[in-house]
């Protein structure tokens, strides 16, 4: 029956015995048995088609060479004369029929600088070679998949194509790495797969793949294997002005907003990527932001979540739309002029089976000691970044955004909670570093070592942290003994200020200091100021129901807060609902309320936000100085019994300044003196309590001329009138024309 027949010697007990482990699926080392095995002058070939008829050894030509013996458990074997090509034409009971190249006569492990950067954590492409990659091995083509498990007994990669039998694709194990590997010929991009083990107690296991470039959306364990080639962008010259601009200098105004949430189609679903893009940009663009914060678009299983308990740090969420789908909206929001900046989790993650959680049957990703590897606050496991293939697998995730889908920057989560060893422990549930403190030291290195990465291969880009403790230097340089990060979020300014808007404005001149102390350390990082996601949930009301008094008062205090926090010093972050005047607390299930825009008060409040937007992206007083002392100057500061302030701010030397006034009680002042440096004429840009506003339009015109009165230790100073609950802008300039 065969054209190239040769004898086969019988099966001896030791091989016998191993065919029946691998077609047990008990086998950790296929490569031993299956494949073309030199003996003697013929070569054993051993195929593993549990439930197969038939299997026979075609050549190129689709001769017959070899009909295979069924041995046990769906092995077959079969002898040809040395070097003969190959593949198998494989017959089922049903009917069907493969005809495929041998997997196990390919050598599937990457190259051995690959694996050596991959077990010293210094691999900063790891979605490109490792996880499911689509290669050519001889000239075949087919998809690589590969495995951290070094603890486990066996890994199999299962999918549609072998019927999710973990019994019929073994992989291979690299010892020195802990890397199982397969090349399996003839798949290609879009195949759903995921990895089947015998972990190291013995016990069966399916685990998603923790490098997979995209999931499935109906089987939360599934895989989709996913080409290097993505899609082929159209935002070089933003790339290009990203690289050389300093952000610490520029204008960063962000609205913050969770996808699955701020707008729903008409048959109220979730809106995918593109749609998304067609409605949302020109939103922002008319609001005069310059970024979009998405919180966490990473893989998640759970919704309620709002994605910081993320499954996958390689994938945006298949809820939306595919990669490639999402990398078209990173583009046309660069193509708009607008930055994106997305949440990223490595500080914990989720207990799901399918997910990082006791890998391999051991405590891989996360620390084996529940004292430092599981988080009481939210029942999550916590990254051993002690491990160097842990630390290099998330800093390859961070770089995977960045260079993969030219994100602009990431806004790390919880880095308090990684800092500190006893973070929201109780005094005998933590570990102590070596010296005995409480400081994580292996997290510190992790810090200085991603940012750093990121500053050398992403120039331009921005690490955010969201740190709410006093950590010293958080936004200082690594080699000035700092963390690296690009800014931190201002939580003690958020907390303050968000109080002193809260109370009757009767009773505010008792907590005059709310508004005032954040200047005490202002000037010590670079800060982002975050009206975020955290402050409009669990019981805490809207921005719009946190200001006290009728529904127009409520919207002239926001009005005035918010054109108060953009005069500050420190970048902007405004989370969606907030520029409508939302009234309901941010739900993850209800878009947001854009029927407000029905209403004349919540058009108001949008259009000062956008306004405020465009006076602080073209006045570099609003921005080039946040971190230097010399670009404020408080005017008033001590005006308890009015709820007064007052303040410059300064661009470099030569340009004119600006002043900001804000009046936090619903009382007219009239004549109030202000002292400013310069005898000149005043202009006022912006007053939130304008009509165009919704305001009572109160003001001072057009310009005020300065008077040559020495006040609060300024040469000159205006008599203004500062409207109810305002906050007036005023620019120094000449008089109009």
């Amino acid at each position: 029956m065969t054209t190239m027949s040769v004898s086969c010697p019988t099966p001896d007990e030791i091989e016998r015995n191993a065919l029946t482990r691998l077609g047990t699926a008990s086998h950790g080392h296929p490569f031993d048995w299956l494949g073309p095995h030199v003996n003697g002058d013929i070569c054993i070939v051993r195929g593993l088609f549990p439930g197969a008829e038939q299997v026979e050894l075609i050549g190129p030509d689709d001769a017959l060479l070899a009909l295979a013996e069924h041995q046990v458990e769906g092995v077959f074997r079969a002898c040809l004369p040395l070097n003969t090509s190959y593949r198998f034409r494989v017959r089922w009971p049903d009917g069907r029929e493969l005809v495929t190249q041998d997997a196990y006569r390919f050598d599937p492990m990457p190259g051995e600088l690959d694996l050596y950067l991959f077990s010293e954590g210094r691999h900063r492409e790891l979605a490109h070679v490792f996880g499911a990659t689509v290669v050519k091995v001889d000239g075949v083509a087919g998809v690589r998949f590969t495995l951290w498990a070094p603890n486990a007994q066996r890994v199999s990669v299962i999918g549609a194509f072998n019927q999710w039998d973990g019994r019929r694709h073994p992989m291979t194990p690299h010892d020195e790495s802990g890397i199982w590997a397969l090349f399996v010929p003839h798949l290609e991009e879009g195949e759903c797969y995921c990895f089947e083990m015998l972990d190291y107690h013995g016990e069966a296991r399916r685990k998603a793949d923790p490098l997979a470039r995209q999931s499935a959306l109906e089987n939360q364990v599934a895989s989709i294997v996913t080409g290097n080639r993505l899609y082929d962008w159209h935002d070089n010259a933003w790339l290009q002005r990203r690289s050389t601009t300093d952000m610490r200098r520029a204008p960063l105004s962000i609205y913050e907003l969770h996808v699955l949430s701020w707008q729903h189609d008409h048959e109220g679903k979730t809106l995918g990527w593109d749609d998304l893009a067609s409605r949302l940009i020109p939103w922002v663009a008319d609001l005069g932001f310059t970024h979009i914060e998405l919180m966490p678009v990473s893989e998640h299983p759970f919704v309620g979540s709002w994605g910081y308990q993320p499954i996958g740090l390689f994938a945006p969420m298949s809820r939306m739309g595919t990669p490639e789908s999402f990398a078209r909206f990173v583009d046309a929001c660069h193509t708009a002029g607008i930055g994106i900046i997305i949440d990223w989790v490595p500080a914990h993650f989720p207990s799901d089976e399918f997910g990082l959680v006791n890998f391999d049957g051991t405590a891989l990703y996360e620390h084996a000691d529940p004292r430092e590897g599981f988080h009481p606050d939210w029942n999550t496991l916590i990254y051993n970044v002690g491990r160097h293939e842990v630390r290099g697998f998330l800093i390859a995730s961070a770089l995977e955004w960045f260079e993969r889908f030219h994100i602009d920057g990431l806004r790390v989560d919880a880095v308090a909670s990684m800092l500190y060893r006893d973070y929201s422990r109780e005094s005998d549930a933590w570990v102590p570093n070596v010296h005995g403190g409480r400081e994580n030291l292996e997290v510190i290195e992790f810090l200085r070592e991603l940012n750093t990465t990121v500053a050398d291969r992403c120039p331009g880009t921005m690490m955010i942290a969201e740190e709410s403790t006093a950590w010293p230097g958080v936004t200082a340089s690594v080699e000035m003994g700092g963390l690296g990060f690009t800014f931190k979020w201002n939580m003690g300014w958020m907390h303050d200020t968000l109080n002193y808007m809260g109370r009757d404005p009767l009773f505010r001149r008792h907590h005059h200091h709310e508004l005032t102390f954040g200047l005490h350390y202002a000037f010590s990082e670079h800060f982002i100021l975050p009206l975020s996601h955290d402050e409009v949930v669990h019981g805490k009301g809207s921005m719009l129901g946190k200001m006290p008094g009728d529904e127009a008062t409520r919207l002239a205090g926001l009005r005035a807060y918010i054109a108060f926090m953009w005069g500050h010093p420190g970048k902007k972050l405004l989370f969606m609902g907030a520029e409508i005047g939302q009234w309901r607390e941010w739900d993850h299930d209800h878009e947001l309320d854009w029927q407000r825009l029905d209403e004349a008060g919540p058009r108001g409040l949008s259009r000062s936000i956008a306004d405020l937007n465009r006076i602080y992206v073209s006045d570099p007083a609003l921005h080039a100085r946040d971190t230097d002392p010399g670009g404020f100057s408080w005017v008033v500061k001590d005006d308890y019994e009015n709820s007064v302030f007052a303040f410059l701010r300064y661009a470099e030397q030569g340009k004119a300044p600006l002043l900001v006034v804000c009046n936090m009680t619903p009382v007219v002042r009239h004549e109030y003196h202000i002292g400013v440096p310069v005898m000149s004429a005043w202009r006022e840009v912006f007053n939130s309590d304008s009509r165009f506003y919704g305001g009572s339009n109160m003001g001072n015109g057009s310009a005020v001329h300065a008077h040559p009165e020495p006040s609060h230790g300024q040469p000159a100073s205006l008599r203004l009138t500062l409207p109810p609950m305002s906050t007036l802008y005023l620019r120094q300039g000449d008089w109009p024309t």
